[in-house]
């Protein structure tokens, strides 16, 4: 059985961050991913990373995943079937096969909730966007569409408005369910932003085989067809905590992982990072990702270095 100081699970900007901390402590690192990149390798263009102008959220995670390489980071692509605690470590298994760790990073993220359109993900990064702070500026000057009511979609338009010269906001029901200071916010943008109580996005209408206009489930001014150059979904998000579940790792109201300021959970040896975690509230970016990720292997390494001490895992060495 091959034994690794620390197993990270996920290869989105928490993942590839950790891995590159975790390389660089001299761990014996192994990075297990599914999906290459997370939610940021289909983010399309990004222009907050420092020191990037712009960037294609795919090409960032390249570059992070080269770097987690060139410090000596294993990268594996797999499904993490299921984690088992073992005499104070535990047992990664990917395809039936058992891999031994002393710590396991769990950067599993979140998975956006999507509006299930039939067309929806082949607009995703193409008129389709979950991320108004990364791909708000593409659309300047331009009328987008954002579906949601809860704090997040209203923040996002709070930014939006810097750029799009028109927002509609679709809110299914007939309230929004926003902190009070930032709804008086977006309403101080006047006539920028209008809001559709009741209505939803039935369908994405297609002009020459690109995003052209999005079908709504009522009338407005008419007619059901509303004109838009972009739309952004806000709403919410459902962490991945289904392998998580089989350690018994404590959750919040929210579902999200607890961890506390170096980002360990309730069970020893296991840290968490990125959207799978609440650390900051709505605010999740791949720079705070990153941070989390880095602070999660500092833990591992300080774990590690504990258990060497003791004498290290019982098996698999």
């Amino acid at each position: 059985m091959e034994h690794y100081d620390v197993i990270i699970i996920g290869t989105g900007a928490a993942g590839l961050s950790a891995g590159v901390y975790a390389g660089r402590y001299n761990l014996k690192t192994l990075i297990i991913g599914k999906e290459f990149g997370g939610e940021t390798a289909r983010a399309g263009v990004i222009e907050n990373w420092p020191g990037i102008i712009s960037i294609d959220g795919y090409d960032l995670m390249k570059n992070m995943k080269e770097h987690a390489k060139h410090v000596g980071a294993e990268i594996m692509d797999g499904t993490v079937e299921r984690i088992e605690k073992k005499d104070n470590c535990f047992d990664v298994i990917v395809k039936g096969k058992t891999y031994h760790a002393t710590n396991v990073v769990l950067a599993l993220g979140a998975e956006r909730r999507r509006l299930g359109l039939p067309n929806e993900k082949e607009f995703t990064g193409n008129g389709v966007h979950f991320c108004i702070t990364c791909d708000g500026p593409l659309y300047t000057g331009k009328t987008i569409a954002v579906v949601g009511g809860g704090d997040a979609s209203v923040k996002g338009i709070n930014l939006a408005a810097q750029y799009a010269e028109k927002i509609y906001l679709l809110v299914r029901g007939d309230t929004m369910r926003a902190e009070p200071i930032n709804v008086e916010r977006m309403k101080q943008l006047g006539d920028k932003v209008e809001i559709l109580y009741q209505t939803s996005v039935q369908e994405i209408a297609t002009k020459d085989g690109k995003f052209d206009t999005i079908i709504l489930s009522r009338e407005h001014n008419g007619k059901t067809e509303l004109d838009v150059d972009g739309l952004f979904i806000e709403a919410g998000a459902v962490p991945n905590t289904t392998i998580a579940q089989s350690l018994a790792l404590t959750t919040d109201k929210a579902g999200y992982l607890e961890v506390n300021n170096m980002m360990q959970t309730n069970v020893p040896g296991v840290t968490a990072a990125g959207d799978i975690v609440n650390h900051f509230g709505h605010f999740k970016q791949d720079i705070t990702s990153s941070a989390m990720g880095a602070v999660a292997a500092t833990s591992a390494y300080e774990y590690y270095k504990e258990h060497k001490s003791l004498g290290g895992c019982s098996h698999g060495k």
